[in-house]
């Protein structure tokens, strides 16, 4: 029985980036995801004052998985408007509380710190804190204009996410650190604080450490390979994961997943390296982080074999130079290229 999967290949690179990775897909294992496409990006706003229409979240409900490739152009519509009128509204409405990309380096790719032997499994809150989008503004365009944004931080918010990297921290090396700012935030991060040690009880085999996200940031730099799971919140878990990518090679091996681990509605996959409209004409954008995204899909999908096969076309195609350096290899050189070692 074919996964149904809904592709919403959005704007710019990711309309490319869709592509390529549904080409290896249908290369991998002929017949497994059965596609229908969406075309709700900017454009879409563009033309009929919304990202998506506004049935879109019943529309997706009935899927197995979401496959997004980019959103956004900031030229013609501001990000905060792309991204609360689609992502977001996606990840809250089917309870994707969990964020997770991956980081380490792919053979024969040379991040900038010129180490390698690291492997850090970052999760992020994906549904409330910094981003719960409580606040407003008033006295708007006066001298005494205020802006108001409150983070929202609920127990059973903050245990589950908690609860997730533990879980995945038993899978892995047995090692979390828990990110917090409660140095400065003396109420919601001490309070994940606290929820991080009572947790622990339960997973005495994990060795937890505390760190502030300064902290982390440095030793995401100075010794990535002392790191395991790290879990954090929404805004703290966004930037480190970006950090997560350069460090990594670069955006084009930044892959990631929106999950909703009680897999009550679908959960939703994409490259984060956003729409790239400067080079959205030029046919090179690297495809790698796509694909690693769809690899990601179809082990929650339960196709282990199928994303083993197509990570080692990724590693070995990697492994020989190509996709290794930004704009070395057009889109299609890429994607040619996995799909011959998928052969292979």
């Amino acid at each position: 029985m074919p996964h149904r999967i809904a592709l919403i290949p959005g704007d710019g690179i990711g309309v490319s980036v869709t592509d390529a990775a549904m080409a290896v897909a249908h290369k991998a294992a002929p017949g497994l995801l059965q596609t229908q496409t969406f075309a709700w990006s900017c454009e879409t706003y563009l033309e009929t004052g919304r990202m998506m229409p506004e049935d879109g979240i019943d529309t997706l409900r009935g899927f197995d998985a979401i496959f997004l490739g980019a959103v956004g152009w900031p030229a013609k519509v501001p990000d905060a408007v792309s991204l609360h009128g689609l992502l977001l509204p996606i990840r809250k409405a089917f309870v994707q509380y969990t964020n997770i990309r991956p980081h380490r380096l792919l053979p024969g790719v040379q991040g900038p710190l010129r180490k390698d032997g690291f492997d850090i499994l970052c999760i992020r809150e994906n549904t409330e804190g910094e981003y719960s989008g409580a606040g407003g503004r008033v006295h708007q365009g006066t001298g005494d204009e205020v802006a108001v944004e409150t983070a929202i931080f609920t127990r059973a918010g903050v245990e589950r996410i908690l609860r997730f990297g533990f879980e995945q921290a038993m899978g892995r090396r047995k090692k979390l650190a828990s990110v917090t700012k409660s140095n400065a935030q003396k109420y919601s991060m001490v309070f994940w604080d606290e929820v991080t040690r009572d947790l622990a009880a339960e997973f005495p085999q994990v060795e937890v450490s505390h760190y502030h996200v300064d902290a982390i940031a440095a030793r995401m730099v100075m010794a990535p390979e002392s790191l395991d799971v790290v879990v954090a919140s929404n805004l703290f878990g966004d930037i480190l994961t970006d950090l997560g990518a350069a460090i990594q090679g670069g955006l084009g091996f930044a892959a990631s997943a929106n999950i909703d681990p009680t897999r009550k509605g679908p959960s939703m996959f994409e490259p984060v390296h956003g729409s790239a409209p400067d080079i959205a004409h030029l046919g090179i954008a690297n495809p790698i982080a796509a694909i690693w995204s769809l690899v990601m899909m179809l082990e929650h999908l339960g196709e282990g074999p199928a994303a083993a096969r197509i990570m080692a076309a990724v590693e070995a195609t990697t492994a020989k130079g190509i996709g290794t350096v930004p704009g070395q290899d057009t889109t299609d050189q890429i994607t040619a290229a996995i799909l011959s070692a998928l052969e292979a």
